[in-house]
């Protein structure tokens, strides 16, 4: 998996200022209260540019934010600075990730979990986040399933166009495969010296999405040791089906 959003980094929470991080914080956070996490250490995997990272810091948890992108650590440091946490951030693949001691819970989310795009390298993921867990630790994450690729964003194109910034994202499903191409084509104003020039630079990435079904979920979260509690719809307590365009998934250590 080589390292995603190089370029997008320095611009990605502008793009992403319409996701409602305060409903989706609200709902992590009312999870892991629900399952007694009311404190001690919380690692996320994909922390991306930690937004949700520093918003769990400040309600009092001692954060590790896992990212396999440097440019988008850069930012995440950054507001970790400015909110004057102790969030200590790790430059590492989800895959191979390593920490010091065992936490009480860890988290991912934005469907970091689709850019493992191999089952077997999924289960590697799950046997790591169950190895590091407390006992009893909780793992929470979500995940876009195959239906979303399939029937919601195939072959659609998302663009914007703003002032400094322009993009346009194309998606192609691949139905054999299972793997959702996610082509990005960011258009970036150049700060000149003459300000009646208009120069944007063109940049381009290509991000790989893996479409699971919830079922082949499950069992790798069995093959890996943990124990499945829930699979919700995002957001709210009904539970999932295989027609939900994002699930929450609950599972706890059970014991090594």
């Amino acid at each position: 998996m080589s390292e995603a959003y190089s370029d997008f980094a320095s611009v990605y929470d502008q793009l992403m200022d319409n996701i409602p991080y305060d409903e989706w914080f609200n709902y992590i956070h009312g999870l892991l209260i629900e399952y007694g996490i009311k404190d001690g250490i919380v690692a996320e995997l994909g922390c991306g540019t930690g937004t949700i990272t520093e918003m769990l810091s400040n309600v009092g948890y001692d954060m590790i934010g896992i990212d396999n992108s440097d440019s988008m650590l850069d930012i995440a440091n950054a507001k970790k600075a400015d909110s004057n946490s102790s969030t200590l951030y790790l430059c590492q693949d989800m895959r191979e990730f390593e920490l010091y001691g065992t936490v009480a819970a860890t988290v991912s989310l934005c469907d970091s979990i689709n850019y493992i795009t191999e089952p077997d390298e999924l289960l590697q993921v799950f046997k790591l986040v169950n190895n590091y867990l407390d006992p009893k630790g909780i793992f929470i994450f979500d995940f876009h399933p195959r239906y979303y690729y399939k029937e919601i964003v195939a072959d659609a194109t998302i663009a914007e166009d703003r002032d400094d910034i322009s993009f346009i994202w194309d998606n192609y499903y691949d139905d054999e495969e299972n793997i959702n191409e996610l082509a990005l084509s960011l258009f970036l104003k150049e700060n000149l010296e003459d300000d009646s020039c208009n120069l944007y630079r063109k940049h381009e990435e290509f991000h790989f999405q893996r479409g699971y079904t919830l079922d082949e979920i499950k069992n790798l979260i069995k093959a890996s040791g943990l124990e499945l509690l829930e699979a919700y719809d995002a957001f709210t307590h009904t539970p999932a089906t295989e027609e939900c365009e994002r699930i929450y998934i609950i599972a706890r250590e059970q014991g090594k």
